[in-house]
């Protein structure tokens, strides 16, 4: 199966973890938590969020930044904020590739984004907003990403409970 990285730095709300962990679950990403991050690992709000999901998850918790980038030393990083110089759609994303989100209140160090402008980018939206949710924004990312890769070892089609397709 394809790889896929999602990588939350400092992430601060529960409830959007807990929403990215069940993201990564049903699309068989790894998840990669870098600390500080602004709650425990063990907050009910975080499981609520990710419901029965858990089990199917792969987390890797980091100390930091700097802990993060010498343990995948030679990965593929993409960068994912509203300062980018181009859209997501923009890029071909590789297999084991990591993308990375900031946290809900500060995005990405801006170090970050300038030393890497090439694989920075953003999800198009109107210039009023100042950001679309963490989890959404992860979700589209994703989605993005396996769409390219045309889904790979994901169900495409589901099934009715009361009744059969095409009758």
């Amino acid at each position: 199966m394809a790889e896929l990285n999602i990588v939350l730095v400092e992430p601060e709300i529960p409830q959007n973890t807990g929403n990215i962990a069940r993201t990564c679950a049903a699309t068989g990403a790894r998840l990669h938590l870098v600390e500080p991050m602004g709650f425990k690992v063990d907050d009910k709000k975080l499981k609520r969020a990710g419901l029965d999901y858990w089990h199917f998850l792969d987390i890797t918790y980091y100390k930091s930044l700097d802990d993060f980038f010498e343990r995948t030393k030679g990965g593929k990083y993409y960068y994912f904020s509203t300062k980018a110089p181009q859209k997501h759609t923009d890029i071909s994303y590789p297999d084991g590739c990591y993308i990375l989100f900031g946290k809900e209140t500060k995005g990405l160090p801006e170090w970050l984004l300038h030393d890497n402008p090439k694989t920075t980018v953003r999800i198009p939206m109107i210039d009023e907003a100042r950001s679309l949710n963490l989890s959404n924004s992860v979700a589209i990312g994703v989605y993005e990403i396996l769409r390219q890769w045309d889904y790979p070892e994901l169900l495409e089609n589901g099934k009715l409970r009361e009744f059969e397709w095409g009758k």
